[in-house]
Order: C-alpha cells, then structure tokens, then sequence
C-alpha cells in the first residue's frame, strides 16, 4: 500500500518521546523514509538515549531536539507523534492542538491506513492478559495459514508503523493495545474489527487519576465498532463493558473446553485461552485447528515463563507482572492445592518481587504471599519499601544479582523460584525489558 506515503511526503514531523524500546526510532525511521522532515524530542539526555540515536543519525533528514523540549517545536510543525504514556495534560500536546497542529499516535495511523486497503485489525486490551491472548491469536493464525498475519503494538521493538508498506487487502493485523495507545484510536474515532476485553484490575494509578479515567481510555477499544465487527470481553469486565453501552453485544466466551490441554500453567491462562479462542471463531478459524494451536502454544516471554530446572529447583520469570493482582495469578498457578484453612500445607515458592510503587492495594497480595511462600526476596524500590514492614522473613536487595543468587542459594529440591515484580521497574533497571534481559541472563549463567 502506497497511500500512507503521501500522508508523510513533504511534512514537517515531530515526534514526541524516543526512548529505549526501539519502537519510536522505528516510527521515526519509516517517517524519514516516506520523505517527511522529521524532528525527534525527548526530555531524556542523548547520552540516556545513546542506542536509540545511533539507529537515527545516518537519515539526513532527522534532527534531535533531546534534553529538553520547547513548545515552537510543537506548534510549527504539520503534525506530532506521541508515543504511549507521553500525558494527555501534556502541556506541548496542549499547545500542538492550540494551534491546529493534529496529534496522533503511530499504532493507531497504522489500524486507520491498514482498515483503509482492507485489512482486518484484532486489538487485544486488558490490564492482565493482554500479551497472552495477542500471541495465542497470532501463533494461531501462523499456524493455519490460511491468511497473511502480522503482530504489532505494544511489541518489544517492533514499530507498527513500519509494517505498512507490507499489508494488502485480506490481511490481519493483532495488535497488543495499552490504555494509552488506545488514545490514539479514540483521536482518530476507529475501533478494531475484532475486539478482545480481557479484565479491568487496578493499575497505573500513578497516571490515572481514577478507575474511570483507566477505563475510559481503554473502552476505545469498542466505542467505534461497526455492525459486523465483533467484542469480546471477559466475565470480570462483562459489566462495565455492558455498562457503557457499547454498539455491539459484548461476547463472553464459555469456559474452555476440559479436553483442551495446554502448555501454560494456571486458570487465569485457561481464560486467555477462551478470549483468544472466541476471538479466533470470529476470523472464521475452524475449532479444531483452533485447539491443535492452542495446545501447542507455549507462552510469552515474560509471562510465566519456565527458564530451567536447577539441582531439581524449578525458576519461572514472570517479569511482566508489574501488579499485585498478576502476581496473584502466577502464586496461584504454581501453588500445591489448598487445604480448608486457606494456606498450603508446605510452603516451596521462593519469590523475587519489587520495585517502584503505582500506588496500588497490596493486601490482598500479601496474604497470598503468606500461604504460598517459603521466603520472599525484595528488591529495593519505593514499591518494596512500602511492603517490608509488613512481612516476615523478607530479604532486600539493593543488588539484582545478589537477590537472584541468594534465592538459588536458599533453594532445595522440589522448590520453585519465582521472579514475578508486582511493581514499576523504575530505579534498579533502564526499564522492564533491562530486568527482564538482565533476569535471564543471570539464570542462564548459573552453574
């Protein structure tokens, strides 16, 4: 497709929030492709910047504006990119739309240019699961090839964007969508064709300012269907959903079937399994193959992830957990069943968790904690800070390697050794891929 091209040609871009992840350098880079006169801003240094920058610098015709940004550069151009988590208060953003400068957001053009020549959008949101039920949809869809698939949006470095120049009518994109980048559809008034809901659960109230302001961000994810398109949601959200009087009926899956056996451990991903599964009967995949892909999925980096077996001591990285309620889910999950009392009759989990505060509830968490762990090993954060005094036999860690040797030392035979955050990973690490990465290879190197 070719019509994108136009939309950027000849235009003074400036794209807001750079980063770490690779995911605005790619916008960037296709933008500068595509003939635009582009203009990258960070409030970080470039030296914080330095890998992102060195990808930039061979295209003349992107310039940096790092270390600061200033409002003429906001209100002199055609147009403004602004990643995910950039403040809708944002005062460059207020003044962009002060003087009529349009802001957008780049996986959001991609849905809208994508729609536009005919392809089939699949946008999965959620506070837990998201990531899951996307890669389940995209495995699935892989391995029928029965349509041309591509996976993008809240993808570690891959620039949506960037994969316009490759889609045809007939395609399907899976997009994995945060509560911000479904800003970007509200701007634009578009919603996917197939639509997933997963749960709603407390999270980035350091961003929010209440549950409603979440949930409304997230809802951009059916406000704009269409009749034809569908929504599924899961039971948790059912009622919300249902509440705000979406233009569809909001699909809740059944239970998965009993005789589906999957890979990934725990109920929570039996419930992904459903969403993706409903999701999937939508496109017109028949159930059959929908279960022989199921069942050979094996799961998400990051996500409940089985890294190895040390000396009989099983260790999971569940990274991506960075609320109270998803480490719950992987407690749970890797948990012996329970008795009556509520706690477990032998305690095996080791776990490794914490990190900067959100603000969120830990209650509840910490009482799982109590009848599923042996031990807990905190790493250093304003989120752990908050925690330790409230828990017993807890270690902190201001040293990663340190925590996660001290949790192999202490670990026999039969234990489990969890890395599942329940926190930001602000502080300690560049962001969460850095822990993520720096967990594995700590793991990996173990002897």
């Amino acid at each position: 497709m070719e019509g994108y091209r136009s939309f950027f040609e000849g235009k003074k871009v400036t794209v807001m929030g750079l980063g770490l992840l690779g995911r605005a350098a790619g916008d960037a880079a296709f933008i500068a492709s595509c003939g635009a006169q582009v203009l990258v801003t960070d409030m970080k240094t470039r030296e914080a910047l330095a890998a992102s920058v060195v990808r930039l610098e061979q295209y003349p015709n992107i310039s940096f504006r790092l270390g600061e940004h200033r409002e003429e550069d906001f209100t002199s151009c055609d147009m403004v990119i602004k990643a995910a988590g950039v403040r809708l208060d944002s005062p460059y953003i207020a003044a962009a739309r002060a003087a009529g400068v349009p802001v957008y957001m780049s996986t959001a053009l991609f849905a809208k240019c994508a729609s536009d020549v005919g392809a089939q959008i699949v946008g999965i949101t959620g506070t837990r699961g998201k990531s899951t039920v996307t890669n389940m949809i995209y495995h699935v869809l892989t391995h029928t090839k029965l349509l041309r698939v591509f996976l993008g949006g809240n993808v570690r470095g891959v620039s949506t964007l960037a994969m316009l120049p490759e889609v045809k009518a007939g395609d399907v994109a899976v997009l994995e969508l945060d509560s911000w980048q479904l800003q970007g559809f509200g701007d634009l008034q578009i919603s996917p064709h197939v639509a997933v809901f997963t749960n709603l659960l407390p999270d980035h109230q350091n961003y929010y300012k209440d549950m409603d302001e979440y949930f409304a961000d997230k809802a951009n994810i059916f406000r704009n269907q269409k009749v034809g398109d569908t929504l599924v949601v899961g039971e948790q959200v059912a009622g919300r959903v249902r509440a705000a009087q979406p233009p569809l009926e909001a699909v809740v899956p059944p239970a998965l079937p009993d005789d589906w056996h999957l890979c990934m451990p725990g109920m929570h991903n039996r419930e992904n399994a459903a969403l993706a599964k409903a999701a999937l009967e939508a496109l017109g995949i028949p159930e059959t193959t929908i279960q022989e892909s199921l069942e050979s999925f094996t799961g998400v980096e990051g996500r409940l992830q089985f890294v190895r077996e040390i000396r009989g001591v099983k260790i999971y990285n569940d990274n991506n957990a960075t609320t109270p309620d998803a480490t719950i889910a992987a407690l749970r999950a890797l948990t012996a069943p329970r008795l009556s009392s509520g706690h477990n009759q032998d305690k095996n989990i080791i776990l490794i968790m914490g990190g900067a505060d959100k603000g969120l509830d830990m209650n509840n968490l910490l009482y799982e904690i109590a009848g599923s762990c042996k031990r807990v090993i905190l790493l250093a954060g304003t989120g752990s800070s908050r925690i330790a005094p409230l828990m017993q036999d807890v270690s902190v860690y201001d040293d990663f390697e340190q925590a996660v040797h001290e949790a192999v030392g202490s670990a026999q035979g039969g234990d489990t050794i969890l890395f599942s955050p329940a926190f930001a990973s602000f502080g300690m690490f560049k962001n969460e891929y850095d822990r993520n990465d720096r967990f594995l290879s700590l793991v990996e190197h173990i002897v």
